[in-house]
């Protein structure tokens, strides 16, 4: 299966505009994002799509492959497909481009999965402790059947304590996801659905279209850059 990476990097974020174009030590956050994606060696390709001439220049000056997208998107999984559109591509990962800390290991258990032919999309997820996290809206918390396909995604607790002599384990939605090429055309061909409208989580769509998502445990991976405080973080995590 031929696999490639795309990265997703809009420059006028609305909490933090220009993120991916900050300092982190000697380079810039996307680029960071861009060389540790390379790096875990898991990719036939990887490529930053933009609708930044900013952040296209970033990547080809520095040995990069960029594509600049050809009208605006919603979302970056709209972004990717239309740079996919005609593309030979076997399975498409969505790298956050504000996630400089990639790492392998979550990425290529998330490739694993794709060995199961009835896998169509898979993302992570990672445990979760902190009550104040578990009923944090802004924390997308998931639950699972047995073999580890999403039952519901939700800002709520789910699933609720009813009865707390149950041992319940908690996830979190880390929003990194593998597809084969068709179920994301397919996806960004569908209207947006009621629970996905309702939610604000756009992977409820596959749900609500009768499409599966495998989901994979691991740990965090690293700082997600949405503030000046999560750049600061970043840079002590450096």
């Amino acid at each position: 299966m031929k696999k490639i990476a795309m990265i997703p990097a809009r420059y006028a974020a609305t909490r933090f505009p220009a993120k991916l174009m900050q300092l982190l030590k000697d380079k810039t956050v996307i680029r960071h994002t861009y060389d540790n994606t390379v790096a875990t060696g898991l990719f036939d390709e990887v490529v930053v799509v933009t609708d930044s001439d900013i952040i296209y220049q970033e990547i080809i000056q520095h040995g990069g492959k960029a594509i600049m997208s050809k009208k605006p998107h919603e979302s970056g999984s709209d972004r990717i497909a239309e740079a996919i559109q005609d593309l030979e591509v076997d399975i498409v990962v969505n790298v956050q481009g504000d996630e400089p800390f990639v790492q392998k290991e979550p990425l290529e258990k998330l490739l694993a999965c794709f060995e199961d032919k009835e896998v169509q999309v898979a993302s992570l997820m990672q445990v979760l402790t902190d009550k104040e996290l578990i009923a944090d809206p802004n924390y997308v918390k998931v639950a699972v059947d047995k073999k580890m396909n999403a039952l519901f995604f939700s800002r709520s607790v789910i699933p609720y304590p009813r009865d707390q002599q149950w041992p319940t384990t908690y996830y979190e939605h880390i929003g990194v996801y593998a597809f084969r090429k068709k179920a994301l055309i397919d996806f960004t061909n569908w209207p947006m659905s009621p629970l996905e409208g309702t939610e604000k989580i756009e992977c409820l769509r596959y749900l609500e279209n009768g499409i599966p998502l495998r989901m994979v445990v691991t740990e965090y991976m690293g700082v997600e850059i949405d503030t000046p405080e999560d750049l600061a973080k970043a840079a002590a995590l450096l």
